[in-house]
């Protein structure tokens, strides 16, 4: 670990030496908010876009595996390919991240193993917007430990884009998408279907997703719908119960309708939708013999919000309210429902010039049978130059329990309906340096968590149980450096986390709170010239409880008018490691690609 840190400082100095040689600056993006949409270098949060360069360049073949090159992302994945995955941030855990498609919730109130089963392949995203730390009075519960904001779009021309890859293990992708009508009413359809005998016995997978969305250009706004589903069904040899558990099977499904509306009528703003959520999940403790334990769950959950905002001498004031119904049948956990009231209020002033910007807010929440929760919070940035800024952020933070956490029983598990919500007190410090395509920033983030749900057990034969297993400390450190070198022809970023947490309770065995990573080094560096791209993306993981590991993948392209051509190899160096519960992950595994986009 070291010797990563050690090139940090290096290729940091580097890209101090090289600042100037940057031609063409970071891209002007602004950040998803319910009252006011903020461009990313006015931020007062730790925030990581990634565009759509940055996910065609990428040696990663679904959105998980791209977040797990972002610095203080912990993705836990179970087999590959985009299968499974369990998403936390700055060491929390899977259920304390909020999951939204263009601001559109996706998190399943079943499970958050669920909630990145979403209908849009990683080839059709736009951008992929992070948020590192709460942000519950902004969004509510999940956004807990940070919120992933997955962005496509309809550009308004006319083009038909297929796509086709092959690799070991007789994967297969094939993809296809349309962008048609027009810059004032514009349509985008995208279909992809993928598959593999999996990579080792029983994590066999095919994976299908459907995705459309519209924009209509409206006087001062804009109404947009989009509708999507996603199938999978694989194979989950040891993913849950016990190790030796390796004839398991699952099929998932998740659908998603939304209608949104935003409009400036003057000094005043409305941003308002409606949407449903769909989730269905099956689960066989044995593939061949289904007759002996066989899950079902289908969950809705149904919702809208309206948001106001209102522009003044004294700021921009904004006024939210979302009505959510959350329901669930399953031959396991019953017929489970509840109703979420929340009101959201929020503030945004600004001093000497907008050198000094200051946000106070409020989130009030009734769920109609957990209770009521106040989420305040307040972000603050001071703009110390052009390029310089420091900023802080500090909230306070609830997370209800899952109907999986209260109500589950298998042979292995069980549900506490007795358990409490966590909460936590969650802060933010950081300094950010923006000049050109030179990006440096550096942080320190905690939180105080009150009754932290995990599931435990004293003796390895104990069902694993859910429990409030006290207060957990968690403090960490984050540092990112990216530029761009000759002309742009060589692009490189590095980034590190460290990650503390400490219990105040503590089980001999611990499933998800003993299970963070404590350091991460993540490393890629791109090169394109006369056509050929190529990046190369390294990542290191010491995990608390799994050790440590090194694991390498490569992207070579080579793209000629509107055809694209790509070989792809993901853990070059054929690594043997896991990321959650000792599922081991694939070795070595090469893929070969094409694409073509036609114009219409």
């Amino acid at each position: 670990m070291k010797r990563q840190i050690i090139l940090l400082g290096a290729i940091f100095c580097i890209a101090n030496l090289n600042a100037q040689n940057t031609e063409r600056n970071i891209e002007e993006v602004s950040i998803y908010g319910k009252f006011r949409q903020t461009p990313y270098k006015s931020a007062n949060e730790n925030v990581t876009v990634l565009s759509k360069k940055d996910i065609e360049n990428s040696p990663a073949k679904s959105i998980e595996e791209i977040l797990q090159q972002v610095s203080g992302m912990d993705i836990r994945r179970r087999g590959a390919n985009g299968v499974q995955a369990d998403i936390s941030i700055q060491g929390g855990n899977f259920e304390q991240v909020l999951i939204l498609i263009n601001g559109i919730r996706m998190n399943d109130s079943q499970t958050g193993h669920n909630s990145m089963n979403i209908p849009v392949d990683l080839s059709n995203v736009e951008r992929i917007e992070i948020v590192k730390g709460a942000a519950a009075r902004r969004f509510g519960n999940n956004a807990y430990g940070g919120v992933i904001n997955i962005i496509t779009k309809t550009t308004g021309q006319k083009n038909v884009k297929i796509s086709a890859q092959g690799g070991d293990f007789s994967t297969y992708q094939l993809g296809h998408s349309a962008n048609f009508g027009n810059p004032e009413f514009s349509h985008g359809f995208s279909a992809n279907s993928g598959g593999s005998e999996g990579y080792r016995y029983n994590t066999d997978y095919k994976i299908n997703n459907v995705f459309y969305q519209n924009n209509l250009k409206i006087k001062d706004g804009q109404i947009g719908f989009q509708a999507g589903f996603s199938e999978k069904k694989f194979g989950a040899n040891g993913f849950y119960a016990t190790q030796t558990a390796k004839e398991q099977y699952e099929e998932t499904q998740a659908s998603v309708v939304a209608l949104k509306h935003q409009q400036k009528f003057g000094n005043f703003g409305l941003n308002s939708n409606i949407y449903w959520r769909r989730g269905q999940d099956m689960y066989l403790f044995n593939r061949q013999k289904p007759e002996i334990y066989r899950n079902m769950h289908i969950g809705n959950n149904v919702g809208g919000e309206i948001n106001g905002s209102y522009e003044s001498s004294l700021g921009t004031t904004g006024l939210g309210v979302e009505l959510r119904k959350e329901f669930l049948a399953s031959n396991n956990l019953g017929h489970r429902d509840r109703f979420l009231t929340q009101i959201f209020a929020e503030h945004h002033f600004s001093f000497f010039d907008k050198k000094l910007e200051i946000t106070p807010g409020i989130s009030f929440a009734n769920y109609s049978n957990a209770g009521n929760y106040f989420y305040p919070g307040l972000d603050a940035g001071f703009k110390i130059s052009e390029h310089h800024k420091v900023y802080g952020n500090i909230a306070k933070v609830h997370r209800i329990p899952t109907f999986t956490d209260l109500f589950y029983v298998s042979g292995t598990e069980q549900g506490n309906p007795d358990l409490k919500p966590e909460s936590a007190v969650s802060y933010t410090i950081g300094y950010q340096f923006l000049k050109n395509n030179l990006l440096f920033k550096i942080s320190h983030f905690g939180r105080d968590t009150n009754d932290a749900i995990d599931w435990t057990k004293v003796n390895s034969a104990d069902k694993w149980k859910a429990e409030n297993i006290g207060n957990i400390e968690t403090k960490g450190v984050e540092t990112e450096v990216s530029n761009s070198f000759f002309n742009n022809h060589l692009r490189a970023s590095l980034g590190y986390t460290y990650v503390d947490n400490k219990i105040s309770q503590s089980s001999n065995f611990s499933r998800y709170a003993l299970d963070n990573l404590k350091h991460q080094f993540n490393a890629k560096l791109q090169t394109n010239f006369a056509g050929f791209n190529h990046e190369i993306a390294y990542r290191y993981n010491e995990r608390v409880n799994l050790g440590s590991f090194n694991v390498l993948d490569t992207k070579l392209g080579y793209s000629f008018q509107n055809l694209n051509i790509y070989t792809l190899i993901t853990n070059l160096t054929n690594t043997k490691y896991t990321e959650t519960f000792g599922v081991p992950m694939p070795g070595r595994w090469f893929h070969l690609g094409v694409s073509y986009d036609m114009k219409l």
